[in-house]
């Protein structure tokens, strides 16, 4: 009769109909168990999307690093302080309800579109950078098109320019062996064959020697230069060193009515090879100089100041003039030995590009019009002598 009681209160208490607090309670359960599980999945949902979205985007710097670096740090920053956000606050809601729980997941869903756009954007941007890079390139490979065709004209005029020096080389070469080796196209050169006070070339001059200026250009070979070796001087009786042209071993001394009186061109002299000199005086101001092979070496001014040199002196190549007349009180140390020609004398300092020109080829045809090679008379003495080329 128990057991039977006991079965019954037992079916009647299963198929008893729920009430209103049951239900509610039962209602709230499930609340908090849907709840417990859309927290516990949308966590694992966010750590998973997070954890792709952070090593793409550590790839993606890794691949495009350099101008968008600084970018795309400030943007992952930006989404991921975000995200923090998002998730402190969903977790301290606690209660949140469903339609809560998914405008956070359609927010988290709209920032990850965002992103994906400005992903895009960049990418677009570092596309275009590239295809301006390559478009660089290509203008760089134009460069150096452009760069090899200009080095090709370079390279051609450079052969052009060396076969234009060999040409002229051949030349020089072909004249030196059709001719004597005599410089400025001179067909005559004096010799004095050694040092004696003997030998010498006395000058008479064309013009007057009465000068308030002049200018003397001569082609010297020397074969050697002691203290004080004489190219030419000119004196009167009463001052016998009114003009001396004269060597000091590798050096040119040009002296106007003194030897107080001077200007010294020093290391320009080499025995046994063809120099020009050229040496030029002005009363006015005293102006002097001296050039060598067409260019001047040395200038001065106030050498003998308003001085004039006077006429009937005697003017003479290969000595001094001490004496009374020619040939007298010769000093044999101070006699030239060697060659010279092309002597010339102007009443006038000649401009620097006269000066030059006498310095090239055909000079010799450039006569003085005091002192003119080949037309004034100029005669030897003692075992100086003239000699032809062929």
């Amino acid at each position: 009769m128990f057991t039977m009681c006991s079965v019954s209160a037992i079916s009647c208490d299963c198929q008893r109909e729920h009430t209103e607090w049951d239900k509610l309670f039962i209602m709230l359960e499930n609340s908090q168990m849907k709840e417990n599980m859309l927290l516990e999945s949308l966590d694992e949902i966010l750590k998973v999307e997070l954890q792709m979205l952070r090593t793409e985007m550590l790839q993606f710097v890794e691949n495009f690093a350099g101008t968008c670096t600084t970018y795309l740090e400030k943007t992952t920053t930006q989404i991921w302080g975000q995200m923090d956000q998002m998730i402190t606050k969903s977790k301290a809601s606690g209660m949140l309800h469903e339609i809560k729980q998914e405008k956070i997941l359609q927010e988290i869903l709209q920032l990850n579109q965002n992103l994906s756009n400005r992903l895009s954007q960049l990418e677009r941007a570092w596309q275009w950078r590239a295809d301006e890079s390559d478009q660089r390139s290509h203008s760089s490979e134009e460069g150096r098109v452009s760069y090899i065709t200009h080095g090709s004209n370079f390279m051609l005029k450079s052969l052009w320019q060396e076969l234009q020096e060999t040409k002229a080389e051949l030349k020089k070469s072909q004249k030196k062996t059709m001719k004597p080796s005599l410089p400025a196209g001179c067909e005559t050169i004096i010799l004095f064959p050694m040092r004696s006070k003997k030998i010498f070339m006395s000058v008479h001059p064309t013009g007057e020697m009465a000068l308030f200026s002049f200018t003397v250009c001569t082609w010297v070979k020397v074969t050697e230069a002691l203290d004080k070796t004489i190219v030419f001087s000119y004196g009167t009786k009463n001052n016998p060193y009114e003009i001396q042209l004269y060597l000091n071993y590798d050096s040119v001394v040009l002296a106007v009515k003194s030897n107080f009186n001077k200007i010294f061109a020093p290391k320009v002299i080499s025995s046994g090879e063809w120099t020009h000199i050229c040496s030029a005086w002005g009363s006015v101001n005293g102006t002097i100089s001296l050039w060598i092979n067409g260019k001047v070496v040395v200038t001065s001014s106030e050498i003998s100041e308003d001085h004039i040199i006077p006429n009937g002196g005697i003017l003479q190549i290969g000595q001094e003039k001490n004496g009374c007349c020619v040939g007298g009180g010769f000093n044999e140390s101070l006699a030239f030995s060697g060659k010279i020609t092309g002597f010339n004398i102007w009443d006038r300092i000649l401009s620097d590009k006269e000066i030059i020109r006498q310095s090239e080829e055909d000079a010799c045809n450039n006569r003085g019009n005091i002192v003119g090679w080949g037309v004034t008379e100029i005669l030897p003495h003692g075992g100086a002598q003239y000699i032809f080329s062929p």
